[in-house]
């Protein structure tokens, strides 16, 4: 499609999704600027072509404005239904800064501590155990509410070399059907680390998630919706899509060396409301909405005159706040040098190889299924990039990070 067919269209259907006075403004750049962010589009179309990813939407905010929207490809390559502007993609992992953002909503009203034991909100943790081969023992401090956000409570998501994974895998937290079945059975399981001295991407946030329940006395669901959706304008977020926007439901798609392979095991679950409300990453959403939460974040905790956040509260959102011993992040054997993490967001600290095109201070995460942010606070810069491709890759965010900045940040 065509740059100026995409803006269009983009527009038609970011303003037909509610009242035109409250979508995020939109500029246009010089004409310079313009064509170096064209060679997004080529970029993209690219990737289709390869069978990268079936497709995508782009969107660029900076100083608090869209400055260029990109729709491209397929929403659905079996019916060959084009992307659109609004299409709802399962955010997966994206969902775990929503609820950091949500917990800290009740950290800001004064109805939760950051330094608060997890057992203090959920009774079920007063007796965990931090694994040791030669016998569990208590904690030589208790897992906090802080500690969730950083992922250095001691919990994992049972995969990799560490001894607790088997137990994961015997009592299956994830397959729970509800929050507090969920937290039963993560009781019964050891930390596996001494709270504060590791990091480890984890359940933490859907223990998190379930902390906000029993602090706000709501569902988690209901809770969002209130305190954060509703508020932002965030009209297509949520754990479940409806049967009028199913319509819109991005089909998913596994990506191997013969191309691409539709995944609808992850298709019907999402068709009705969830027994788990999974605060790691159980919502869907659009990059329209997405934006939406980026720029509230970027606007110090507010958006078009309605607060969420105080400022203070975003900077340790937008800030490393991971211990020494826990720095930097890491999966696996892939450690992320240069990389630390704030409540609820990776955090850029010094210049490495790793992501080379990243800026100091660039804040950001992603989802399972390829879906990527981040975040330059001193340029006021954000991007989202949408799309549904199994494995996780990287692929899209390192081919445009340096491009937009380069149109938007350089003479």
């Amino acid at each position: 499609m065509k740059r100026f067919l995409a803006f269009a269209l983009a527009t038609a259907l970011f303003l037909g999704c509610g009242s035109a006075q409250h979508e995020v403004p939109e500029s246009r750049p010089s004409a310079a600027v313009a064509a170096k962010l064209q060679k997004v589009d080529a970029v993209v179309q690219e990737m289709i072509a390869k069978s990268k990813v079936a497709g995508e939407v782009v969107l660029v905010a900076k100083d608090g404005e869209i400055v260029f929207t990109g729709v491209y490809g397929k929403m659905d390559l079996e019916s060959g239904a084009p992307m659109r502007a609004d299409a709802i993609f399962r955010i997966y992992s994206m969902t775990k800064a929503i609820v950091t953002a949500g917990a800290l909503i009740l950290v800001d009203e004064g109805k939760l501590r950051l330094d608060a034991p997890v057992a203090e909100l959920l009774p079920e943790f007063k007796g965990v155990q931090v694994y040791a081969a030669d016998g569990n023992r208590a904690p030589a401090r208790p897992p906090t509410v802080k500690d969730l956000m950083l992922h250095t409570a001691g919990f994992t998501y049972g995969g990799g070399d560490r001894p607790v994974g088997k137990q994961y895998q015997e009592k299956k937290p994830m397959e729970s059907p509800d929050l507090d079945e969920m937290m039963k059975r993560l009781a019964a399981i050891p930390l596996a680390f001494e709270p504060g001295k590791d990091w480890v991407y984890s359940v933490s946030i859907d223990v998190l998630g379930a902390v906000v329940e029993r602090a706000s006395g709501q569902k988690l669901d209901r809770f969002l919706q209130e305190r954060i959706f509703t508020p932002l304008d965030m009209k297509d977020t949520g754990f479940h899509v409806p049967p009028e926007k199913a319509e819109r439901f991005a089909r998913l798609y596994v990506r191997n060396e013969k191309g691409l392979k539709v995944d609808d095991a992850q298709r019907e679950k999402y068709l009705k409301p969830p027994g788990l409300l999974s605060g790691g990453g159980g919502l869907v959403g659009t990059a329209r909405d997405y934006m939406r939460f980026m720029l509230m974040v970027d606007g110090d905790g507010s958006l078009h005159g309605r607060r969420i956040l105080r400022p203070e509260t975003v900077r340790l959102m937008t800030s490393n706040q991971l211990p020494k011993e826990a720095f930097p992040i890491y999966f696996g054997k892939q450690v992320r040098h240069g990389t630390g993490f704030g409540l609820g967001f990776s955090v850029r600290t010094a210049d490495t190889e790793w992501d080379p095109q990243a800026r100091l201070g660039e804040y950001g995460w992603g989802g399972a299924a390829s879906t990527h942010y981040w975040a330059s606070p001193k340029d006021h810069l954000v991007v989202v990039t949408m799309e549904q491709t199994f494995p996780y890759s990287f692929d899209t965010e390192f081919a445009l990070k340096g491009l937009i900045y380069d149109a938007l940040l350089k003479p």
